[in-house]
């Protein structure tokens, strides 16, 4: 029997404090759970954000005018410092990983495709975590994905992933603001519920995520229509990678309404 496969994408608002600082205690919480997983036969792919804000740390201000090439400057610096952290990390628990930094045009069929889908088959025989990652630096705009939320999507489709989970700032999806107090979070949605309207704008700055709770809840749909059950839950909660995939009742689960 194949081991089980669980991609996890970690946003930047789940690694970060309010002053926008990596905190290495919830990439140490990550880690450690996939490890228990690991010592299960299930094996993780980590999407992790982050090398923007990584990148902003070490460059402070960035006098540089164009967005896109400030993004690319940021991520560029940050991209290694993330993956320094993690391989210290990873090798601390007695594991290995490794990155894998993609473009939309590798999802695409054909070739690169095919040569993707190698590389994380190769990785994953070999008991090496793949850490996955926009490659922001060569990534054209028109190209780009619409957030790593996307990115983890087609990557759990691409390995035939059991499980999706996006961990995020929240508990999951509620009826209204996380905030107010009549609101409630949905244990689990199906892809013909109309929970859109339920969505909360989000204002983000530089360096701070793409991907809004209206993105998670498209992808979140997306994903489970391709019969991966797929959960928003809270990053910052402990144990909870654990939690979902020994079936606690974590987050919002999202399947498909067809099942």
């Amino acid at each position: 029997m194949s081991k089980k496969r669980v991609v996890v994408k970690v946003g930047t608002n789940v690694m970060t404090n309010k002053d926008n600082r990596i905190l290495g205690p919830i990439l140490k919480e990550l880690v450690r759970q996939i490890s228990v997983l690991y010592e299960q036969d299930i094996m993780v792919v980590l999407v992790s954000s982050g090398s923007a804000i990584a990148g902003k740390e070490v460059l402070g201000k960035c006098d540089i005018e164009d967005p896109s090439t400030r993004r690319q400057v940021y991520s560029s610096v940050g991209q290694p410092r993330m993956m320094r952290h993690y391989y210290s990390i990873f090798h601390d628990y007695g594991m290995r990983c490794a990155q894998v930094l993609a473009t939309k045009r590798d999802f695409d069929p054909g070739k690169y495709r095919e040569n993707m889908i190698n590389c994380y088959e190769g990785l994953l025989s070999q008991g090496v975590i793949p850490i996955a990652n926009e490659d922001d630096a060569v990534s054209l705009t028109m190209s780009m994905f619409s957030d790593n939320d996307e990115l983890a999507s087609l990557v759990a489709e691409l390995v035939g992933a059991d499980k999706l989970i996006i961990l995020t700032d929240t508990d999951g999806l509620y009826t209204g603001h996380p905030d107010d107090d009549e609101s409630e979070k949905l244990d689990q949605v199906t892809t013909d519920q109309n929970v859109e309207k339920y969505v909360q704008a989000s204002e983000k700055g530089e360096g701070e995520g793409r991907g809004g709770m209206q993105s998670k809840l498209k992808i979140a749909k997306q994903t489970a229509l391709k019969d991966i059950p797929t959960y928003i839950a809270n990053g910052k909660r402990p144990n909870v990678i654990v939690d979902i995939v020994e079936g606690k009742d974590v987050g919002t689960e999202f399947i498909s309404s067809e099942d």
